[in-house]
């Protein structure tokens, strides 16, 4: 059985089998000692020169993947090494296999790595993740997830998994669309949110779902936005605004709480749009005193009473495509209008005061989540993208599927989407969400490692009834 390199303190004086990469060589006279580094931590090894492995020995470096069998000692008086929790043990090998040797790597792996290249970090980001810091990112990761998941599952949630592949929604960006080769000419779009199937959920009656869902968006990126992305996605039935803030406040603490993050004050502030726009200027602020900045606080707050609608931006092509009254929504199309704004909701006028039920959590200058309750009337969803621009057959064509839903009895019902990715690099101390994620985009869209968008095999595209057209534009192609 192999033995993992944290355990080693309570087997002195016992046989050890050790397997990992060298992460540092020493030779001290006729003696050699390196250390050996798994996922759970590093420890020394020391090889004797009576070994009849001695000469083999010599020729590794670092980063080879190697298993070795040894003893368990106490490092002799004076030579610890209180840097390290097993700073007070060595291995004395008694059996060494090279396992696998390894190139001089492409990368230096023992800094924090900010100084290197970004491409050549995601090119060879396999590497890059042997890293201390990212590697201990990656536990916190997974550790902030188990624990979000635990604090839903504590509060009788069921997670559920919604398609990958389904019909464009109108959520504020561009669509990856997949061409369909059984029916040429057709295509399905990958999600944006599973805003849709959740909704359609609740009125299934799972009541409380959550899932970690996949994201994917055609948007412009930057370093706290990617083409994809992780969010935790909760929807409640028969609940009202603060029901859900309430539920989402205790899970988010409660999760923080166990990975060690520090929250700055409970219950998170709650702020209206309007306040914070005279306040701070921005609906996303940062809360923290200078010295909290240094401790890693996360000062979380709620940011209420949204417009439900603002004017198009004619830069952005998303928001045309959507807004063809020049009206679109600011955060999702299928909330609640608030209750004294509804009769101006379902008439179509004073469109530009008309508040939603929209709410969002921000934390450090950043949204962290976001959220509403939803239209669960289906003349209130026609009422919206009325007022978007909508002709009756092109609401059918969109969400007429939903409309029909709606009419078979939908609970009143809500929820939020929290952005794994941004919660984790504000745990970690980061500044960047491609520092969280094991293989992000670089910053002009190319995945890591692997060389992609590439191009297709014509015989591909050919089956899917595809053709790429060169477009002209001002006279280059």
């Amino acid at each position: 059985m192999r033995t993992l390199i944290n355990e080693i303190t309570g087997l002195v004086g016992q046989e050890a089998e050790l397997a990992g990469w060298i992460h540092a060589r020493r030779d001290h006279g006729k003696l050699i000692f390196f250390d050996l580094r798994d996922r759970s931590g590093v420890a020394q090894c020391v090889i004797t020169p009576e070994k009849s492995f001695y000469q083999e020995a010599g020729k590794i470096r670092p980063e080879w993947a190697v298993r070795v069998k040894g003893e368990v000692k106490r490092r002799p008086k004076g030579m610890e090494n209180p840097d390290l929790p097993t700073g007070n043990f060595e291995v004395e090998i008694k059996a060494l296999t090279v396992l696998n040797p390894s190139e001089p790597l492409p990368l230096p792996i023992d800094g924090d790595g900010y100084e290197i290249d970004e491409s050549v970090r995601l090119r060879y980001r396999y590497v890059d993740l042997r890293r201390p810091r990212l590697n201990k990112i990656l536990q916190l990761r997974s550790k902030y997830a188990r624990a979000v998941r635990d604090a839903l599952y504590d509060n009788c949630f069921t997670e559920v998994e919604t398609p990958m592949l389904t019909k464009a929604t109108k959520e504020g960006a561009r669509d990856f669309i997949v061409p369909s080769r059984m029916q040429p000419g057709k295509f399905y779009a990958l999600p944006q949110s599973p805003q849709q199937y959740k909704q359609l959920l609740m009125i299934a009656g799972v009541e409380r779902y959550f899932q970690f869902a996949r994201c994917i968006r055609d948007e412009d990126l930057r370093a706290d936005r990617g083409f994809e992305h992780t969010q935790v996605d909760i929807e409640m039935s028969f609940v009202e605004q603060q029901d859900v803030m309430a539920m989402v406040e205790k899970v988010v603490r409660q999760a923080v709480t166990q990975v060690g993050g520090k929250i700055k004050q409970n219950p998170f502030p709650v702020v209206a749009y309007a306040e914070a726009m005279k306040k701070y200027k921005a609906d996303k602020f940062d809360l923290r005193t200078e010295e909290e900045k240094k401790e890693g606080v996360l000062a979380f707050a709620w940011v209420i009473n949204f417009p439900f609608f603002k004017k198009v931006d004619r830069a952005d092509v998303a928001e045309i495509r959507d807004g063809k009254s020049g009206w679109t929504f600011t955060h999702n199309p299928f909330s609640q209008p608030m209750p004294e704004y509804l009769t101006d909701h379902l008439a179509g006028k004073n469109i530009g005061d008309i508040l939603t039920t929209q709410y969002d959590l921000v934390c450090n200058g950043y949204e962290v989540g976001g959220g509403s309750i939803r239209a669960h009337d289906p003349e209130v969803l026609r009422a919206t993208l009325r007022i978007m621009g909508y002709t009756e057959e092109q609401i059918e064509a969109s969400v007429g599927h939903m409309l029909e839903a709606f009419s078979y009895g939908a609970p009143p019902h809500g929820g939020i989407a929290l952005g794994l990715d941004r919660h984790v690099m504000l745990l970690a101390g980061e500044e960047s969400l491609r520092e969280v994620i094991a293989f992000p985009m670089t910053s002009g869209g190319q995945t890591a490692v692997m060389d992609a968008p590439c191009p297709v095999d014509p015989q591909q595209l050919e089956e899917l009834h595809l053709k790429i057209v060169e477009k002209t534009v001002k006279g280059k192609k």
